[in-house]
């Protein structure tokens, strides 16, 4: 916390800070080794007053997506790669081990900021997402959050409840939770690009900026300007969501002519590291070179004028250099998601230009490991929200025979998820063919160990939220078969041709993937099969998929051409359906083995 008040109100004393006992898993990353010659590491004072140069310490995180608990399966895992070239997984996450990360890497650094870059709400578990988020924003504001950009999840309840969260109030359906109300953030959501269709201002503040003293250091936020893509129609109603390059831009002259000349660009738009592990060099044997996606254009466009890109979306870790329009390198790092890592960024800010020296950032991410002590602020928060989440939470849907994951082109879980749809769409109509399903609408694997008190392989409703927590409808459309194929190919063409999004299919739907072709032509067309018989192009066919696949969301405008249009229940009880129909204590239902489609590489 600054020495002197943000702009933005705090409305609560912040916590204590709590000293952690054990140091974080690092990998550094830096531009350069030692500071300019006449710098001086921290803050030096003379008979003049304090040095030239004053070290900021920025601590950030992203795509938090309300886990507040420790994430479970490998959602709550990272990949850390060893000396000799191994790797091993490391447990990772939880707002209670977060905090005292955090607050123990604060301690000795006085002059500190946290930031994020979006999605710290949305497709949240049940123990936030029951409650609107607002137990995230609690946990956000004793994490002494200062600010975050907004992400596309941000969205999924719409611009109106994004400005509940931000400044207050009791939800207007579902009122207050308990005896108080709802006091919101304390920390800004900045959304710079993100304009109101009526007006074409931002719906919130573009920038912020954190003084201490005479040190100053303005953030500008934005989020993807493919947004409503992936939201549904309703979420971003109203709404024109503007080029990041172009609007990071122009508030970086806005901040340039407020003598703010060292900036933070907080964007909700990410990357691809060439390697999985949270500590993969990507900047070798280059700068940048080992790292691919949306972000690095978006690096090399952005004025010279901003200092370091604070990222996210990908939910990839990763912290690189990458060069600006003048040659310049340039830090740029994510932390993964749900809260399993955070980014320690050092800011060398000098006095006497007011800019960073660019030349003296370094960069580390440190996993969230469980072997330090629980935030005990953070313990009490998890133990409110899940006394009013655990009479809804805890009932049993299902049972599993051993862990259901959900990665990989085709996922086991995606398989189970399709069929219930499938199953759920012949309750509606008996001559509904197939299903299918977003990969970014299932958001956690289900696993075999007991998450509490339920037993081994037994799922339960806050366990089947956190994997599909949406409320999208299963929704029926009849599309022909030459759609059907066209829509297989969106799946790697189009708006996801950089980044292929592969439908999980229910069984009966088969067809060959082939990865040593490029855009369209990855899809075999003569391959495609239902229940072994070719599709017939001029035949037409009826498709479960939810609400947002039916609207022609994720880059698949095809399924939104469907006619016929029937509107079934929640995509979570149509799961629900199928685990309580197909499973028992004694005769659980076993992992699919994913052999749907087939894959050449």
């Amino acid at each position: 916390m600054p020495a002197t008040t943000p702009p933005h109100d705090r409305r609560r004393r912040r916590t204590t800070r709590l000293l952690a006992a054990a140091a974080a898993l690092a990998t550094a990353g830096a531009l350069a080794a030692a500071l300019p010659s006449a710098a001086s590491a921290g803050e030096k004072t003379g008979k003049h007053g304090p040095g030239r140069y004053q070290d900021v310490q920025l601590l950030s995180f992203n795509d938090l997506h309300g886990n507040l608990e420790p994430p479970a399966g490998s959602s709550g895992r990272v990949t850390e790669l060893q000396p000799d070239g191994t790797t091993k997984t490391v447990d990772a996450g939880g707002v209670e081990y977060l905090a005292t990360h955090l607050r123990q890497a604060r301690e000795g650094n006085k002059y500190s900021i946290t930031a994020a870059g979006g999605d710290m709400v949305g497709a949240s578990p049940l123990l936030s997402g029951l409650f609107h988020d607002e137990p995230t924003i609690e946990a956000l504001n004793g994490l002494e959050l200062d600010v975050t950009s907004v992400g596309n999840h941000e969205f999924d309840e719409g611009a109106r409840e994004l400005a509940r969260l931000q400044k207050g109030g009791c939800h207007p359906t579902d009122g207050c939770y308990g005896d108080e109300e709802f006091e919101g953030a304390d920390f800004p959501y900045l959304a710079a690009n993100v304009l109101d269709e009526k007006t074409g201002k931002p719906i919130l503040k573009p920038y912020w900026v954190w003084k201490k003293k005479d040190v100053k250091i303005g953030f500008i936020g934005v989020t993807l300007e493919g947004t409503p893509d992936i939201v549904s129609a309703e979420g971003v109603k109203g709404l024109s969501f503007e080029d990041e390059v172009e609007t990071i831009d122009k508030y970086a002259k806005v901040l340039q002519g407020q003598g703010v000349k060292s900036i933070v660009a907080l964007i909700h738009e990410g990357g691809f590291p060439a390697g999985t592990a949270y500590n993969y060099d990507c900047d070798a044997p280059g700068a940048g070179d080992g790292i691919s996606g949306p972000i690095v254009d978006i690096a090399k466009n952005v004025t010279p004028q901003v200092d370091a890109l604070v990222t996210g979306h990908t939910h990839a870790p990763y912290v690189c250099t990458i060069d600006d329009p003048a040659g310049k390198p340039r830090m740029v790092t994510s932390a993964a998601s749900f809260g399993r890592l955070y980014t320690d960024t050092t800011l060398t800010y000098d006095r006497w230009t007011g800019d960073i020296a660019r030349t003296a950032v370094g960069s580390a991410n440190h996993v969230v490991t469980r072997d330090v002590p629980k935030a005990p602020d953070m313990t009490e928060l998890i133990g409110k929200w899940n006394a009013l989440a655990a009479p809804i939470g805890n009932r049993p849907i299902g049972y599993i025979s051993g862990d259901i994951g959900n990665t990989g082109t085709e996922s086991p879980l995606g398989d189970l998820i399709a069929d219930a749809q499938l199953a759920h769409g012949k309750e509606l109509d008996p001559e509904t063919d197939l299903a299918l399903m977003n990969p970014g609408g299932i958001r956690a694997p289900l696993t075999y160990a007991a998450k509490g008190a339920e037993g081994d392989g037994v799922v339960t409703y806050a366990e089947g939220f956190t994997v599909q927590p949406f409320a999208n409808t299963v929704n029926l459309q009849d599309i022909t078969g030459a759609q059907l194929i066209q829509v297989l190919k969106e799946q790697v063409s189009g708006a996801n041709a950089a980044a292929p999004k592969i439908l999980q299919i229910s069984s009966g739907l088969t067809y060959t993937l082939d990865l040593t072709k490029t855009g369209a032509d990855r899809v075999v067309t003569d391959s495609v099969k239902l229940n072994g018989n070719a599709i017939d192009p001029s035949a037409t066919y009826r498709v479960a998929s939810n609400s947002f696949l039916a609207g022609g969301g994720d880059g698949f405008p095809t399924l939104g051409q469907g006619t016929n249009d029937l509107v079934g229940a929640d995509d979570l009880t149509a799961l629900e359906k199928y685990l309580t129909a197909n499973s028992s204590a004694t005769g659980p239902i076993a992992p699919p083995k994913a052999d749907r489609i087939t894959i050449v590489k």
